[in-house]
């Protein structure tokens, strides 16, 4: 999720409408946004295109956000916008081959950060950064429920990103200690009835994306004031047995946001700052870049990506000033559960 302080994210649920939300660290591109993207020198770029505009900036909060893109068993891509307020869609719907959008939810309380469908009861589940929550959805919408809410090991989540274990469990991002800038931040393990949660690694920074890996071995999870991305190797049980420092991400003032995973192992790293995603290898080489077209104005983040299930056509959520998009490119290998944006 692109940062947003947890104060501000908790006066967005509280409230019918509130002043700007002030997003740190932002950087602009500027110009045509029909130009073509311009190389860079770690690895190939890919170019991204325009594929739809889904919001705009709201009056009410200031901004717009997508998050956590992901596919159902229906073909449907379903998109969050973690700022919407209360009265326009928190969770979207989008018709890829139509290029159109409906509401599936809204809410006067949410501010949910990702979306993921459960193999274990197919239900959509959705994070609540501010109220420190997973709730679920019935796969249109409707009929929610809260899957888990309280302290784990004594504090409060920011339940930021979501991934599913083949069994239903649940694995999330907590950023606890983001707006205090403290290293608090853990990866936290939800058994599939909501009723055990699991602390799998701790004093992390304002972690935020996590997938697991092609093969389900192990848990890919990056940082966002530390710019890394590190590995839980995981065994049968889902306990931890080795963790370490992956990759460690060369952004310049960008910082790393989301993560989701294709068929062979590649890492796609969603950047906050710049609207662009670092591409990696399964050993932490830079494969890519996915860019925007050059110049393209007023979008200043791309938190997540989907990949078509079965398909090489991906779909990253792309946000700012301009309004909330979809960019369409060619992923390097085909979409799997992983490759869905959680």
């Amino acid at each position: 999720m692109q940062r947003i302080s947890a104060r501000s994210l908790a006066a967005l649920a509280a409230l019918a409408t509130i002043g700007t939300l002030v997003l740190t660290g932002c950087g602009t591109e500027s110009g045509d946004p029909e130009a073509e993207a311009v190389s860079v020198s770690a690895g190939r770029t890919i170019r991204a295109q325009k594929f739809m505009q889904l919001t705009q900036v709201h009056g009410e909060t200031g901004m717009t956000l997508l998050e956590g893109p992901t596919f159902g068993k229906d073909g449907g891509l379903f998109v969050v916008d973690v700022t919407a307020p209360e009265g326009k869609p928190k969770v979207m719907r989008v018709d890829v081959r139509k290029k159109t959008s409906r509401a599936v939810h809204t809410d006067g309380r949410g501010a949910y950060t990702s979306a993921q469908f459960s193999p274990y009861d197919g239900r959509l589940y959705l994070s609540d950064f501010a109220h420190g929550e997973v709730v679920s959805l019935a796969p249109g919408g409707g009929d929610k429920r809260t899957f888990f809410s309280g302290e784990v090991d004594g504090a409060q989540m920011n339940p930021d990103d979501i991934a599913f274990d083949q069994e239903g469990n649940l694995y999330v991002s907590d950023s606890r200690g983001l707006s205090e800038g403290e290293a608090h931040g853990r990866v936290v393990r939800i058994s599939r009835d909501g009723a055990k949660a699991t602390v799998l690694a701790k004093e992390l920074a304002a972690p935020n994306g996590v997938s697991f890996d092609a093969d389900h071995r192990g848990l890919w999870f990056s940082e966002l004031t530390e710019n890394r991305i590190s590995y839980l190797r995981l065994d049968a049980k889902g306990k931890v047995t080795s963790r370490h420092t992956a990759i460690r991400v060369d952004g310049g003032i960008a910082q790393t946001d989301s993560i989701a995973v294709d068929a062979d192992g590649n890492l796609y790293q969603g950047l906050h700052g710049r609207a662009a995603m670092a591409v990696y290898d399964r050993y932490g080489e830079r494969l890519a870049t996915v860019e925007l077209p050059a110049r393209t104005e007023g979008l200043e983040s791309a938190t997540n990506v989907a990949i078509t299930p079965g398909g090489t056509k991906a779909y990253m959520t792309v946000s700012g000033p301009a309004g909330g998009y979809l960019y369409s490119f060619d992923a390097l290998a085909k979409g799997i559960r992983q490759s869905n944006g959680g």
